[in-house]
């Protein structure tokens, strides 16, 4: 039968379905948890619901689908113009001339190997320390994009994290204090790096160069960030150039965690 023609399988169109499921993931890793995740998920139900009405010979609707997809795709680009430039980033970043982190972009696959942990726990400890005193700080968290950009930016060093480092770096006399601090593979590699700066309009007026900093980074990263507020002592918790919401140290620690694995 004509009709099952497109179940003759070959090993190009097994290779085309790996490709676009890899691109798929990868995409919904970036929008995951921001506003864009809703509009993501329509596209793909229209690219569908395309795809299906081509297959059955629908000519009229499939007409009037594709054209909205085809003239939707400038729109697209500018919803979606954050993620792109993350997308961008990952895969021109620097990292992936490194094996090891070059395998933790397919961390999907469960490779034991090349898990590490973030000591989260001192992270936040030290954070809450910081928030006591009014000590202001911003540290940066790496995941899957690279932050050489940034890294470069400040001071290069290779400590493992821990709580008593953390604070020595953010202590108001010491001379690592300004800028942040990233965090990559569960050592600190850079202390005083500048960030982009968000010119975001919808940040309150109360947060100042150093939260538009870390929204700034976050916008054009995946990056995980912390900021301990100079004026208030609050800690804040952004990702995806959003602040977000918590309940005491436990769920922040435990937000944290989650976020890194995933």
């Amino acid at each position: 039968m004509d009709f099952l023609d497109f179940l003759e399988f070959r090993i190009t169109d097994v290779l085309d379905i790996i490709l676009v499921a890899i691109l798929l993931y990868y995409i919904y890793k970036l929008v995951r948890g921001s506003v864009a995740i809703n509009i993501f998920i329509g596209i793909v139900i229209i690219w569908a619901f395309w795809k299906l009405t081509e297959l059955l010979d629908m000519e009229m609707i499939s007409s009037m689908v594709g054209g909205f997809m085809q003239v939707g795709l400038i729109a697209l680009i500018i919803v979606f113009q954050q993620e792109i430039r993350k997308f961008l980033l990952m895969v021109g970043s620097t990292n992936f001339a490194n094996k090891r982190n070059f395998l933790k972009h397919f961390k999907f696959l469960k490779t034991e190997s090349i898990g590490t942990s973030v000591n989260v726990d001192a992270i936040i400890s030290a954070c809450e320390k910081m928030s006591m005193t009014k000590t202001g700080a911003i540290i940066v968290i790496e995941r899957n994009n690279s932050l050489d950009f940034v890294k470069s930016s400040g001071d290069q060093m290779y400590i493992e994290v821990n709580q008593p480092i953390i604070e020595s770096i953010f202590f108001k006399n010491s001379t690592l204090h300004d800028g942040a601090a990233i965090i990559q593979n569960n050592y600190i590699v850079a202390t005083r790096a500048i960030l982009p700066v968000s010119n975001e309009r919808n940040i309150p007026l109360r947060f100042g160069l150093r939260h538009r900093a870390a929204v700034g980074i976050s916008e054009k990263t995946d990056a995980l960030v912390l900021v301990v507020s100079e004026e208030t002592g609050n800690i804040s918790y952004i990702k995806n150039g959003e602040f977000v919401d918590y309940e005491g140290p436990k769920e922040l620690t435990s937000m944290l965690k989650d976020d890194l694995i995933d």
